[in-house]
């Protein structure tokens, strides 16, 4: 006569092996198909940054040399400091994406050394 305890494990097992295949069926995969697209996007503005800065400090030095009358100085300092300014903002900024993308899809992994020789 089959004890009341036996039945019980074995219906235990097998509802165990039912909700691991039913897991594994319905696990979605992961997918980096729209980290290509954050990554395009985090270019993009990496380069809004620096372009834009220079042009801020173009601006504003030019500005200043119409204002004062210091001829093409103001319009050369501007354009200097605009590019430190950008060049501050773009490493910034950078480093903020970096801890996004970590954050997202975990530390980076070095690529394998390539095998064949050139």
């Amino acid at each position: 006569m089959p004890q009341p305890d036996d039945s019980r494990e074995e219906a235990l097992r097998s509802l165990n092996a039912r909700a691991r295949a039913l897991e594994a069926k319905t696990a979605q995969p992961v997918s980096h198909e729209g980290a290509a697209a954050k990554v395009t996007g985090y270019g993009y503005r990496l380069i809004g940054v620096l372009v834009g800065g220079v042009l801020v400090g173009l601006g504003l030095g030019a500005a200043v040399d119409a204002l004062v009358g210091t001829g093409p100085w103001g319009m050369i300092v501007g354009v200097l400091v605009g590019f430190a300014v950008s060049i501050w903002m773009a490493v910034r900024s950078a480093q903020q994406m970096s801890t996004e993308v970590s954050k997202a899809y975990g530390p980076a992994r070095d690529l394998p050394d390539d095998d064949e020789e050139d």
